[in-house]
């Protein structure tokens, strides 16, 4: 049985499995990327909800784990050397995930930093531009009266999405003919930026057939399906 005392994040949420993977998230675009890896590999894990509407993420327990106190964070009780290993950032946690698993990260050096390549074009591109077009089109934002920050973002959005629509041309994944932790981290924000936000008119998503084709087959997947739902909302 592993010892996971030594971190005060397992005082505000105890391990009832201690030998798994712990994973701290809430169902967000970042969140649910760590918890689709997990189903995806199989490496045996035990999900926490990060409540955001009682701060959470602010708690002491919580910052002992992430100072940036954003989720999702994962303390996995057998890291390297079979040391305990505490974790954050979405594309850190699954480049770690995919070499713990051997899955889902190409071993041919030149592949491998191609899909980290992408997973870092979702990190750097996708996740923020996206989320401020939920910001001024579906949050607080929306009441500005100057449109024009929206505007720039939306016109950003659409940027991006022209980029990843011509590499899907032919393409089944992003990678080609592999699934890999590159669609892991990027279709949960296109699949939100059109859903929760409700900005797929705004965006003129129509005018992206192959990122439309490909978040269908990404959310027909089983463990994209169970993922989304992790941890559950109380």
């Amino acid at each position: 049985m592993s010892d996971l005392s030594a971190f005060p994040i397992t005082q505000k949420w105890p391990a009832a499995h201690p030998d798994r993977i712990q994973l701290y998230s809430l169902p967000t675009p970042n969140g649910v990327k760590v918890s689709i890896m997990l189903e995806e590999t199989g490496l045996p894990y035990e999900p926490h909800l990060v409540r955001f509407d009682s701060q959470d993420q602010m708690s002491p327990a919580f910052l002992s784990l992430n100072p940036n106190n954003k989720i999702p964070a994962i303390l996995d009780p057998h890291g390297p050397g079979g040391k305990p290993l505490a974790l954050f950032e979405s594309g850190a946690i699954l480049i770690y995930l995919a070499d713990k698993a051997g899955r889902l990260l190409p071993q041919e050096p030149a592949a491998r930093y191609e899909t980290i390549q992408w997973l870092m074009f979702q990190m750097a591109g996708i996740g923020p531009m996206f989320g401020q077009v939920g910001f001024f089109h579906k949050f607080a934002g929306r009441d500005f009266e100057d449109k024009r920050p929206r505007d720039r973002y939306v016109a950003e959005a659409r940027r991006l999405l022209g980029v990843l629509e011509e590499r899907l041309a032919g393409r089944d994944w992003i990678m080609g003919d592999d699934y890999t932790i590159a669609d892991i981290a990027t279709f949960p924000w296109v699949r939100n930026l059109v859903g929760f936000y409700e900005a797929g008119e705004l965006v003129g998503f129509a005018d992206f057939p192959n990122v439309a084709r490909v978040l269908a087959a990404f959310v027909a997947r089983p463990a994209v399906a169970r993922g989304l739902e992790i941890p559950k909302r109380a």
